[in-house]
């Protein structure tokens, strides 16, 4: 039931993609429509859809500017087309590379896959205003937990290929290099823009050290991973107050306000879920 339900959900897709232009670079699908999700869930009858240049999509992907795209590409998703184009096939896979490593930041020196994908799935919810009103507390848990398989289908070469971490495959473990020298090489792979709010955030008045100065510094503090989470907060925050004033503008505030009423009914099934 579950193959055949994925299956016609795939026709679904495909049916949706044959209105645009041919030439796409990408498409792909997410959400509890595509992957199942811990909680109620609405039948897929509502879809919202974007459209995006591939060289902003690669940008993303690299730099992480805003997080928004890159940050989907982070969980599993169902891609539905996809061209031979090298660049961004380079580029999906140095964004999956960036989200273990930023996550390993946060991280102490031993942990369960679990942990590891929680982490990482909520990279681009940090700082994330709908998450404190608008959205269930739980969200982050009701990706990974049912979906544990897909995680490690997608980042599964990435940590086994990683010179910096143990994995432990049979036992769902891994142990990383918390080292100063160690953080020092992680905090350096990435991406500019969290690099730069990093800077932003540990650079005094009046100082102007470069990048790697301050990195270095953060690579020796014993709150390293909150400060590589400060960074990612500083990208996300003005990214989700963007998207969301977006959606009342391309959506219309008739749907705007009936979506964010379904998102706030989520949230207090989420939350009686909790106290129950």
């Amino acid at each position: 039931m579950a193959l055949q339900a994925l299956q016609s959900s795939g026709v679904a897709f495909r049916r949706i993609l044959s209105h645009f232009p041919e030439e796409l670079s990408l498409a792909f699908a997410y959400g509890s429509g595509v992957y199942r999700q811990v909680g109620p869930s609405a039948d897929q009858k509502l879809i919202k859809y974007g459209v995006i240049s591939t060289n902003i999509l690669i940008d993303d992907l690299l730099n992480w500017n805003n997080l928004y795209i890159a940050g989907r590409l982070q969980k599993p998703v169902k891609i539905i087309a996809m061209n031979e184009n090298i660049a961004l096939r380079s580029a999906l896979d140095k964004n999956l590379r960036s989200a273990v490593t930023t996550a390993f930041l946060m991280l102490p020196e031993s942990f369960s896959e679990e942990d590891l994908f929680i982490e990482i799935a909520g990279l681009s919810y940090s700082g994330d205003f709908r998450m404190v009103f608008g959205e269930d507390k739980t969200k982050v848990l009701n990706i990974v937990k049912p979906n544990i398989a897909h995680f490690r289908e997608l980042y599964g070469n990435i940590l086994q290929d990683n010179p910096q971490v143990v994995y432990k495959i049979q036992q769902g473990r891994l142990e990383i290099d918390k080292s100063p020298e160690g953080q020092f090489t992680q905090l350096m792979t990435l991406p500019k823009t969290l690099q730069r709010q990093i800077n932003h955030i540990m650079d005094p008045p009046g100082k102007n050290r470069d990048v790697e100065e301050t990195l270095l510094q953060v690579a020796h503090d014993p709150d390293c991973g909150e400060v590589v989470r400060l960074g990612l907060s500083a990208i996300v925050r003005p990214s989700s107050m963007k998207q969301s004033t977006k959606g009342i503008f391309t959506a219309g505030m008739k749907k705007s306000v009936v979506y964010s009423s379904l998102k706030l009914h989520k949230m207090w099934k989420g939350w009686l879920r909790k106290t129950s």
